[in-house]
């Protein structure tokens, strides 16, 4: 398929389908006019890459990634590098609780003070 068919079954860019392959994500072969194909399993290695992405991976881990995945190849250093990454965003996942709370209470007394015009509370207080 070309790359727009593969942008519109994927939703992704055109532009980001050619990131993709800079970043060995993805490959494509080319026509004699230089325009790009890809094989059906594309669409759901897109998807994949995606999925990775969401979860915070960088390029190059996904890069090193895809291959094994994909191809089912898992060898105990996948997992454990699969497991660093996990608790990587377990440790992400449990900042970002923390920082949702301290914002909680700046809205507290935010909330205190605009109803009350007395001074906001310090964090400890609210």
């Amino acid at each position: 398929m070309r790359i727009g068919e593969l942008a519109r079954r994927t939703g992704v860019t055109t532009r980001a389908l050619r990131y993709y392959e800079q970043q060995n994500l993805l490959t494509s072969e080319r026509s004699h006019s230089g325009q790009r194909h890809y094989a059906e399993d594309a669409v759901e290695r897109i998807h994949l890459i995606r999925r990775l992405y969401a979860a915070g991976l960088s390029s190059r881990t996904i890069a090193e990634l895809t291959p094994r995945v994909i191809e089912g190849q898992a060898t105990p250093e996948l997992v454990q590098r699969l497991v660093v990454e996990r608790d990587d965003l377990d440790q992400r996942i449990a900042d970002l609780v923390q920082t949702r709370a301290e914002l909680e209470s700046v809205i507290s007394g935010a909330s205190f003070n605009l109803h009350t015009r007395a001074p906001c509370p310090s964090g400890a207080e609210a």
